[in-house]
């Protein structure tokens, strides 16, 4: 007999499986505009958020001698104003400048007058945007003559400054802190009332569908202002309340989006099994109705963000929201158009922002959309 000898068979390397959601992650990454999108994203709220770190301004910090001047990379003031500045300032005090000279950061004048001078002369040096630490080096003719030395304060106003003399590069970054706060918690709030309700209503279906639905219906007659203003009188006018009043309104669409979502799915297998099974009405919408209409309300929460920031400046422009000297990217905007012959990029830089947050916004939302779309699995 011959013997046969069998070969061992090379065992089949078994292939990685990948869920919906990592499928949905690599159709994302591909779609180029909500990448970039990401990144804009990103990169705005790290300059709202970090930016205030870097910059020695404050947003409430008041600069009289600059006063809505333009954008500038140069630092101010320059030289040639300087003389003027010194001029005004002796003005003040009531002295003569008899000479005046800058070398570097270090400035030295020398003031004259009619009558000894007193040395506090210095803190009307002091006031000045453009000078600091002032004092008295030298003294002449009975006091009549003072001779002063001090450092120049130079200050960059890369966004230029307001009519308060603020500068609008901080106020744009704390513009963006409470736009985007406002529109992430508010759209929170609507996710997680939205998304209950709607899923509640519409697995339960029935006479509790109805009573469910008629009551968003009745809520959704009552003016939203009229509401802000009450709760407005009746609570003050805080951060906290702007996202609660608007995501306690905003939930209204969000509930009859999960609702139109869950009634399609309540008729699926898988619930039918999970009752089968034994698993509570609580149960069955929390394991299987909610996750399953996670894809739509992903992409609407995209689409809520930016109309949560637009109701957010609607109110602050009729007074009910954010209050100076606190302010946000829409406060920033309808002042800009007050001003915008005269002081143009006080509503340049803060709609670039603005538009820019709600461009990455909607693509970011149509890559989603695109992504967690069944068809295109």
């Amino acid at each position: 007999m011959t013997d046969i000898t069998t070969a061992p068979v090379a065992a089949t390397p078994e292939m990685a499986g990948r869920s919906l959601f990592q499928l949905a992650g690599i159709r994302f990454r591909r779609n180029r505009a909500a990448m970039v999108s990401c990144f804009v994203l990103v990169a705005i709220a790290l300059f709202s958020f970090l930016g205030p770190l870097f910059v020695s301004h404050s947003y409430d910090q008041v600069f009289p001698s600059y006063v809505t001047i333009p954008p500038s990379l140069e630092p101010r003031p320059d030289s040639a104003s300087l003389q003027d500045v010194v001029e005004s300032v002796a003005s003040r005090a009531r002295v003569e400048v008899r000479a005046f000279a800058v070398e570097g950061q270090r400035f030295t004048v020398t003031i004259a007058a009619d009558e000894p001078i007193d040395p506090r002369a210095t803190r009307y040096f002091d006031r000045a945007n453009e000078f600091d630490a002032t004092e008295v080096v030298s003294t002449g003719e009975d006091g009549r003559v003072l001779t002063l030395e001090g450092s120049v304060q130079r200050e960059y106003f890369p966004f230029g400054t307001d009519p308060n003399g603020r500068d609008l590069l901080v106020r744009v970054m704390l513009g963006g802190q409470i736009s985007i706060a406002v529109g992430v918690l508010a759209s929170l709030v609507s996710l997680g009332i939205g998304v209950v309700y709607g899923a509640t209503s519409g697995y339960l279906g029935g006479r509790v569908d109805n009573v469910m639905m008629r009551l968003v219906e009745i809520l959704y007659s009552l003016p939203f202002v009229f509401l802000v203003v009450v709760l407005v009188v009746f609570f003050g006018r805080s951060f906290i309340l702007i996202f609660l009043v608007i995501g306690a309104v905003e939930w209204l669409e969000m509930s009859r989006i999960v609702r139109g979502q869950t009634l399609a799915l309540k008729r699926r297998e898988f619930v039918g099994a999970a009752q089968a099974l034994g698993l509570t009405d609580w149960q069955i919408i929390r394991r299987h109705i909610i996750p399953n209409t996670i894809s739509p309300v992903i992409v609407f929460v995209t689409v809520v963000v930016p109309k949560v920031i637009l109701l957010e400046s609607f109110l602050s422009f009729l007074g009910l929201g954010v209050q100076a000297p606190l302010t946000s990217w829409g406060a920033l905007i309808s002042e800009g158009a007050n001003n915008i012959q005269s002081a143009p990029w006080l509503l340049i830089f803060p709609a670039i922002f603005f538009v820019a947050t709600l461009f990455a916004l909607n693509f970011v939302g149509d890559g989603l959309r695109d992504a967690l779309d069944p068809k295109d699995r």
